[in-house]
């Protein structure tokens, strides 16, 4: 199992109370220490508010964001943990995939979802839809993307994404494509989009027996279009309070996720603070689990 880091980039408030160079800064002293820490893998939340309280707080756009700390980092890969698919044109988001998979020397995993903060949708211009609405334009843009990244000409005529002999040039450098990570925890809908289209299934906070719960079904919607299960990765993101326990309990979370058999999971221990420490401890947590090296 892998274990990927959250940076900090404001969607918890954790930026509320700094000064924007210092917010940047603090950003990206927690990526380079991810790096030479040996996490798998870095992420960073799509969201232009933070997720409690009033409008107030920095929160730094998650493309660009990752389109700097992949040229300060060297090997660890790079993440969205989702990108609101309704917030960006789909053939606009492969461009910027593939700019960023480049600019990285092909370490960028798409991370996609349908969104669900009514509030910052609105104050940014953009209608909220239902939720079936919403799974609809993602399930769209995830096809006409993927199509987009596997190098070939898409012409796509959707309710939501178009596209006219569009090509993706480059479609970056993961072959055959760059990884699709998909978020979302609805078992009918999402689960099958994933299963069609993506690479890997995002299981956000979820304890343990609700993960295991749905790892059945998510194996049967990939056996209704005859995929092979073992073929989509699952994965979650862990949830902030087990997180900041140190020592045995972390080492156990760490343990009882990997024995579901789960590919990969995500923390975000620099929540608490800019103490570099936070994530040293973490790390070391995870190499007494045997999940770094």
């Amino acid at each position: 199992m892998h274990v990927g880091v959250l940076v900090p980039v404001g969607y918890r408030g954790e930026l509320a109370t700094t000064k924007p160079g210092a917010a940047w800064r603090r950003a990206l002293a927690a990526a380079r220490q991810a790096d030479e820490l040996g996490f798998e893998s870095l992420w960073v939340f799509d969201h232009l508010y933070p997720v409690t309280g009033p409008h107030t707080g920095q929160v730094f756009e998650a493309f660009t964001t990752l389109a700097a700390l992949a040229t300060a980092t060297t090997r660890i890969r790079l993440g969205h943990l989702v990108l609101c698919a309704a917030f960006r044109n789909a053939g606009l988001t492969a461009k910027m995939a593939a700019t960023v998979d480049t600019i990285s020397g092909g370490r960028f995993e798409l991370g996609l979802g349908a969104g669900w903060k009514e509030d910052e949708w609105r104050a940014f211009g953009y209608d909220y839809p239902p939720i079936g609405e919403r799974l609809r334009i993602l399930r769209e843009h995830i096809e006409l993307i993927r199509g987009l990244l596997e190098g070939r000409p898409v012409t796509f005529h959707g309710e939501h994404a178009r596209a006219e002999d569009a090509l993706c040039d480059p479609p970056g450098i993961q072959r055959p494509r760059i990884p699709i990570v998909l978020g979302g925890r609805g078992p009918n809908v999402t689960f099958r989009i994933a299963a069609r289209f993506a690479d890997e299934l995002n299981l956000s906070q979820l304890p343990k027996e609700k993960i295991e719960a749905l790892l059945p079904i998510i194996r049967q919607r990939c056996e209704e279009i005859d995929r092979d299960p073992a073929t989509l990765r699952v994965s979650t993101y862990l949830s902030d309070e087990p997180i900041r326990r140190r020592g045995q309990e972390r080492v156990d979370l760490l343990g009882e996720m990997a024995n579901l058999g789960l590919a990969r999971v995500m923390a975000f221990p620099a929540r608490w603070g800019d103490d570099p420490e936070l994530q040293a401890s973490f790390a070391e947590d995870c190499r007494t689990a045997g999940f770094l090296s």
